[in-house]
Parts: structure tokens; C-alpha cells; sequence
């Protein structure tokens, strides 16, 4: 039997994380036969009540684990989740967000074929947004590093620990978009990958965090990034 460790980070989402607990909670009860699964949801720092909703859920479900952490933005919050599932010894980690975007109906073809697939990452052929950035990163990626992948940076991936412990020291621990590298490291070594196409709703409540500015700051920083970690590989 495998352990599994949900990672989900969480920023203001008060407006959705009940939902979100709901839909990921018996994804975990399912996969749990040696008692040793988790769903872990990381408050980064919100500035709403969504911590306090977490651990009122958490006192009816034992295998919800509320994380609090200061705010550090949404990929530095996953590498915290990852590790974290790393040092509790799950044997697989799947990462989504909590904006109700990623359907949990969706799943089990992920966990079917973990036992053919190193890592098995969701490609969002239909999107409620942000088509347009994906497309630049992917070219990004083709021209930088030479990979070619359908999505980089699709919130809705299972991966074994062993791999994403082989690749986490790589980055540091506040890297804006680490989905995109670990995509990017798995391919180019080629590691088992499959891409499995996933269905992506508009944000289902709440704010975005990110806006034009902050996209146009992260894709600069991005490049910049992405041409360091290009001379380390």
C-alpha cells in the first residue's frame, strides 16, 4: 500500500476552503489503508479567517493537518508542502489549490497508473484562465531548456516523494513557480512522465492574487531564473 499526501497551499480562501475540504478529504479517506495518508492545506499567512476555518475542520477530520506559515506566495507555500511530505515519509504527493478550479472526481486515473509513472501531471486543454501565460511559459521552456510539454505548471499532479526529494535541493526555498521547474526537471532527465488531460473551472470564489503586474514581475524574474537554473543543469 502507498501512503498519499495531498498538498494543497491556501491564501485568503475562506470563501472556499470548507468546499475544498469537503471535495479532497474523502480522496485521502479512500487511499488510506495503512492509516499513514494526509490531506495537508498550508495557510500562507492569509489575512482572513481561513487558518481558524481549517482547524475548526480539522477537529472532525483526523487526517486533515491545518499548516500555518507567514506569507510567502503561492510556490514557495508548495515547496513547504513538499517538503513536509517529504520529512513525514509519504510515498506520494499530489499537489492542487484550493480555488475550486481542479476536480477531484478526476483523480483516481492519476493514482491507477502511479505504479507505470514516476510522475503523472494534468494538462489543462480547455482553461477558465491564464491560457495565454501557459502558452509563453511552455515556449519558454522549449527554447531555454529544450522540453516540449503540453502544460508546465497545472496545479493537479501526483509524483512519487523520491522524486520530488531527487529534484526540491535545486530550487530555492523561495521560488516563485516550482511546478514549472519540476516539470522541467522530470522531462529533461527523463524521468517516467505522463501527461493526463484535466478539465479547469474558473476560480470558484474569492480573490486572485495575482494580477498583470505581478505576472509581468514574475515572468521577468522568471527568464532571469530560468537561465541560472539552465547553466546548473
Amino acid at each position: 500500500m502507498s501512503s498519499l499526501y495531498i498538498v494543497i497551499p491556501a491564501y485568503n480562501e475562506s470563501e472556499n476552503i470548507e468546499k475544498t475540504i469537503d471535495q479532497w478529504y474523502p480522496v485521502v479517506e479512500r487511499h488510506n489503508d495503512e492509516g499513514n495518508s494526509r490531506l495537508v492545506i498550508i495557510n500562507d499567512g492569509s489575512k482572513d479567517n481561513t487558518y481558524e476555518l481549517l482547524q475548526k475542520c480539522a477537529a472532525t477530520r483526523p487526517l486533515l493537518v491545518p499548516l500555518d506559515k507567514p506569507n510567502g506566495g503561492h510556490g514557495p507555500t508548495v515547496l513547504y508542502g513538499y517538503r513536509y511530505a517529504i520529512r513525514q515519509k509519504a510515498d506520494y504527493i499530489f499537489q492542487t489549490d484550493s480555488d475550486g478550479q481542479t476536480n477531484p472526481d478526476e483523480f483516481e486515473p492519476f493514482w491507477n497508473q502511479r505504479g507505470r509513472y514516476d510522475a503523472i501531471i494534468g494538462s489543462r486543454a480547455v482553461r477558465g484562465d491564464g491560457k495565454f501565460v501557459e502558452n509563453v511559459v511552455c515556449f519558454l521552456l522549449r527554447m531555454i531548456f529544450g522540453v516540449k510539454v503540453s502544460d508546465a505548471n497545472a496545479p493537479y499532479r501526483l509524483m512519487k516523494s523520491s522524486l520530488v526529494a531527487k529534484y526540491i535541493d535545486k530550487l530555492p526555498e523561495d521560488f516563485n513557480i516550482p511546478n514549472i521547474m519540476f516539470t522541467t526537471y522530470f522531462v529533461h532527465y527523463k524521468e517516467k512522465v505522463k501527461f493526463i488531460e484535466i478539465t479547469f473551472k474558473p476560480r470558484q470564489g474569492g480573490t486572485n492574487s495575482i494580477n498583470v503586474k505581478k505576472i509581468v514581475k514574475i515572468g521577468w524574474k522568471a527568464v532571469k531564473d530560468f537561465y541560472k537554473l539552465k547553466k546548473e543543469l
